[in-house]
């Protein structure tokens, strides 16, 4: 049977003109390498990152944003030299790296300064990964199968989960600790997810009641902090002597300060998951860190071996993230909308179909 095959020449993307301004554009794709894919994205999820430079809260990133990093879909051509990879493919993004930098041979590729997209421009003039594109190339290396069974937009969520995987490893959280996650928004909900299912006891506190209720839903113990002080809570549940660790999840001074009075009386840990605007700060001082035998620990970005293992968690099921997506998603066409609907307090991930 004939195969007729159609040159696809440009690509058409959701851009952030200024606070709460966007644009669909159109620009000429990238000439394919031998190392690159094509990929017609059929998803991208609305980051925090993103609905929050709409606000004006993150606008350090620069204009005109190209944003979306939370892209899955499936490839449509491969380059010459790609190996792994075919045409029907699912996959899902990573971010890039150079793969030759100091960074890069070390394992940290999130730190890449070769790759570092938000810093730079495009030739053309864009910030950005372009994930909210009709079509996009990009490297080989820069993508991750997932399996087709997986919805589109539960696929995108590989990069927010390896960012949690690699916060998890930080923290070094181990099997039967009991671990306090502040937030069930959507990445506390994935912080809490993966926890499980590394064999941890997660306890969540929220105010929102539909994050308390879908927190509840999915087998959690739920911390009102509206109905009670978190902190006398956690104590009760664990007897008195706090727990072995806690992720915050959001962005705000109370919750960095809750982490503190949470954790047991030595060794506990916290891991600073979550960035805020305005800076949030810890009124702690270093003697209570020192007497206390602390750690706090900050977590930002991921590195490839996260990436493959939130893959892995994605695929086997491991970690199901159906309940983190929001029921209304939004064309492309709607993306004003759909950044106008992502920006409400207590919503979860919302999709932009591609």
């Amino acid at each position: 049977m004939e195969v007729i095959t159609v040159e696809i020449k440009k690509m058409h993307f959701g851009l952030l003109t200024r606070k709460g301004k966007t644009e669909i554009r159109e620009r000429e794709l990238p000439k394919m390498g031998e190392f690159d894919v094509l990929i017609k994205q059929e998803t991208c999820n609305i980051c925090t990152t993103d609905y929050g430079q709409f606000l004006g809260l993150r606008e350090h990133q620069g204009y005109p944003m190209a944003g979306g990093h939370e892209g899955s879909g499936i490839i449509k051509e491969v380059g010459s030299k790609v190996k792994g990879y075919n045409i029907g493919d699912r996959v899902a993004l990573l971010y890039d790296a150079c793969g030759r930098c100091d960074m890069c041979k070390s394992g940290q590729e999130g730190r890449c300064a070769d790759a570092d997209i938000l810093d730079k421009f495009s030739e053309d003039g864009y910030k950005g990964f372009f994930g909210f594109a009709d079509y996009m190339v990009v490297p080989s290396r820069r993508i991750a199968k997932i399996n087709k069974e997986l919805p589109s937009a539960e696929a995108g969520f590989l990069e927010p989960l390896a960012t949690v995987v690699k916060g998890v490893k930080l923290v070094k959280a181990k099997p039967n600790e009991t671990m306090v996650v502040i937030g069930a928004g959507t990445m506390g909900l994935l912080n809490a997810l993966t926890l499980r299912a590394y064999g941890c006891k997660v306890i969540l506190t929220e105010s929102f009641e539909n994050k308390i209720e879908n927190a509840k839903s999915l087998g959690f113990e739920v911390i009102n902090i509206d109905k009670s002080d978190p902190v006398e809570e956690v104590k009760k549940l664990t007897g008195g002597k706090g727990v072995d660790a806690v992720i915050v999840a959001v962005g705000n001074s109370i919750a960095n300060n809750q982490a503190v009075e949470m954790i047991k009386d030595a060794y506990g840990r916290i891991l600073v998951f979550a960035a805020g605007y305005p800076e949030p700060k810890f009124d702690i001082s270093s003697n209570v860190i020192h007497y206390k035998r602390m750690e706090i620990i900050g977590t930002f970005s991921a590195d490839y071996i996260y990436f493959m293992e939130a893959a892995e968690l994605l695929n086997s099921g491991a970690v199901q993230v159906t309940k983190l997506l929001e029921d209304k998603s939004f064309k492309l066409d709607k993306f004003q909308e759909a950044l106008e609907y992502a920006s409400i307090p207590g919503k979860y991930r919302v999709t932009v179909e591609l």
